[in-house]
Parts: C-alpha cells; sequence; structure tokens
C-alpha cells in the first residue's frame, strides 16, 4: 500500500507560509496554498534538478506564481467588462448637476459618502445600498444621474435597456437578464444600470405568463446580487413607478427609491452654461433665458442647444460670416418647443413623491 502523507492542519499551514514568506494567509485557504506550494516545489526542483527546499519554493510561488495568477484574473474582468459594454464615465459630469437639486444631496449622503468614506461607514455601522431605483417624469435626468455616480466612485458603468435584453426574443429576456446579473455579481466597482424598468419588472396582476416570470427573475437576483460581498451597484430607472410589481417597492429590495424631478432656477442655469461653454455665443442674458425654461428638463435644454446651434450654423454657412448665439437667437426659438413638464405631470410626479420615496 502506498504510504499516505497527511498534510499540516490549516492553521499549521498558515504558519508555515507566514514563516517562510512573511505573508499571512487565513487558515481556510491556507492549507490550499500550501498543497499548491509542495507542487510548486516538485516542479522547480525538477527544472533545476535539485531541491530548492520548502522556504524558496514558499517565496517563489507568492510572489512570482500567485502574482501571475492575480493579473490573468484581472484579465478575465476586463474581458468580462467588454462584453458587457463597460465604459468609464469622466468625473466632471457630477459638476454639471446643480448642487440645489435634491437628489444630489441624497445620492451624496447615501451613496458616496458611504462607498468613499469607508472607516467611518464601518465606524456607525453604515451599510452602502447596493440597489437603487430612481423615477420620474421622462427627460428629467436619471440617466445623467447614474452616470454621474459612476464617474465620481471612478467605477465602470453598464447600461443595459430592454430591448437588449429581448434581442433573442422576448422569452428570453428572463434568462439574459439573470445572466448578465450573475457576470456583475462577480465584479467590483461596476455601476450596472437598467432604463426602462417597468418594461421588465411590471406588476404581475394582469402580467402574461412570459412577463410574470420575468418580474419573479428579477426578485430572485436583487437578493443574490446584495449578498454578494462585492463593491457594485445596480440601479434602476422608470418613468412609470405606478406601473412596477407592488414587491419591487417595499423595503427588503430597493435600498432606496429616489425621485428625480423639474429643475429649478439653478439647476437649469448649471445645465445652460455647460452645453454654452462649447457653443459660439454672444451676449447672452442667462436670467431672460433661465426663467423662460421653467418646464424644461435636461433634455428638453439640451435639445433647445441643438437647435440654437444649428440655427447659428446655417445662418453662418449662407451669410458667409460669423454667426452668434445671442438672446435673441433663444427667444425666437424657445417659443417653437414644448416643454415636456406640465402641470399635471408635475402634481402626479408629487404625488408619486409622496408614496413611494425612500432614502
Amino acid at each position: 500500500m502506498a504510504n499516505i502523507i497527511s498534510l499540516p492542519t490549516p492553521e499549521e499551514c498558515a504558519i508555515l507560509i507566514l514563516g517562510y514568506s512573511g505573508h499571512t494567509v487565513e487558515p481556510d485557504k491556507a492549507q490550499d496554498l500550501w498543497q499548491k506550494i509542495i507542487q510548486h516545489k516538485w516542479v522547480l526542483s525538477e527544472k533545476i534538478g535539485r531541491d530548492v527546499g520548502s522556504k524558496v519554493s514558499c517565496l517563489d510561488f507568492i510572489e512570482n506564481i500567485e502574482a501571475v495568477d492575480q493579473s490573468l484574473h484581472d484579465e478575465e474582468n476586463i474581458q468580462l467588462l467588454r462584453k458587457l459594454g463597460a465604459i468609464m464615465v469622466t468625473p466632471d459630469i457630477w459638476e454639471t448637476i446643480s448642487e440645489s437639486q435634491p437628489p444630489k444631496a441624497i445620492v451624496n449622503k447615501r451613496i458616496i459618502l458611504p462607498f468613499t468614506v469607508t472607516d467611518l461607514a464601518q465606524k456607525h455601522g453604515v451599510k452602502p445600498p447596493r440597489a437603487l431605483l430612481f423615477f420620474g417624469p421622462p427627460g428629467t435626468g436619471k440617466t445623467h444621474f447614474v452616470r454621474a455616480i459612476a464617474g465620481i466612485l471612478h467605477w465602470w458603468y453598464v447600461e443595459v435597456s430592454p430591448s437588449d435584453l429581448m434581442a433573442d426574443g422576448q422569452d428570453r429576456l428572463g434568462i439574459n437578464l439573470k445572466r448578465v446579473m450573475e457576470k456583475v455579481s462577480e465584479l467590483d466597482n461596476v455601476v450596472l444600470f437598467i432604463d426602462e424598468f417597468e418594461e421588465i419588472a411590471g406588476s404581475r396582476d394582469l402580467a402574461s405568463r412570459i412577463d410574470k416570470s420575468i418580474t419573479n427573475e428579477f426578485l430572485k437576483q436583487i437578493p443574490f446580487l446584495k449578498k454578494r460581498n462585492r463593491r457594485n451597484l445596480l440601479i434602476c430607472a422608470t418613468n412609470y413607478i405606478r406601473q412596477l410589481d407592488a414587491a419591487l417597492l417595499r423595503p427588503g429590495r430597493f435600498d432606496c427609491i429616489i425621485p428625480v424631478g423639474g429643475l429649478d432656477a439653478q439647476g437649469r442655469r448649471i445645465i445652460l452654461e455647460h452645453y454654452l461653454s462649447d457653443t459660439n455665443t454672444g451676449e447672452i442674458d442667462m436670467e431672460k433665458i433661465v426663467s423662460m425654461l421653467s418646464m424644461f428638463t435636461p433634455a428638453d435644454i439640451e435639445y433647445l442647444i441643438q437647435r440654437v446651434r444649428q440655427v447659428a450654423f446655417e445662418s453662418e454657412y449662407e451669410e458667409k460670416k460669423n454667426c452668434l448665439v445671442t438672446t435673441e437667437t433663444f427667444l425666437n426659438i424657445i417659443p417653437e418647443i414644448s416643454p415636456t413638464l406640465t402641470q399635471e405631470i408635475t402634481e402626479e410626479f408629487e404625488l408619486d413623491c409622496e408614496k413611494f420615496k425612500r432614502f
């Protein structure tokens, strides 16, 4: 019968590794690592024709082989991020959001600080949220907020829409959703954004069998993602929070449900100044223009800027002389644009805030 060589206990393995290399390893991982070191010792000894000893093998494995394994792991993660379409967002996008916009203060306190001031958060037992829901009228800047979060955290940004998940057919949406969320759950420093969320997790009361199964899948995936000890965020956005399944809106699923509504004067001014910074402008009466945009969303303001730029471009092409965007340009075009927000939409949003917001 062959001799059976027993391994040291996990605690003994941890002590051996510490003594040979100076590296501390948790006992539950030490025994597996020690087996790899012993195998490496045999390979290394065969290669140079003599016994290299346990200390040399331990040092060489941890300082060289383990480093290679980590780099391979990092490369695997990068490949996965590429498949997911991940991008890096510049941090300065955070500065394009006015400090007076209520969601910015909420996001900063509840999301950014717990992920960045980690020692203080741990001291007070504050756990960073892992699943968030933004809601509000169309064009109010929900996607912009999510991108700004990824930018200020210096995390990867991955955006998924229902149309992406239904590329293989509606019946594959649930499977594709599960696959994406499982991949992200293995990664750190990632913001996964799902837009048009009501298309994925609508109310099951009158839903078809397929739609019910998709909502059920999502209800299972949120706790799975949150249980993983990772630094990542799931953020969903909807224009129609009343269409979502009630189970998703109860505590235990989303950590925060944050409203994103219309802009105040300062918010409109900051966005306007941001776009005008690279526009060929002349004299602009900012106060007058801002006062005329009370029902304009960020998307409306962006469209307005596109229109005034196009007018200046066409005028210069026809007149063959420098054409500046001025207050008059805006005054001519603003009446032609119907803003997204109305008094009725604003009142409905305020009712939704009272019923659904939670942070």
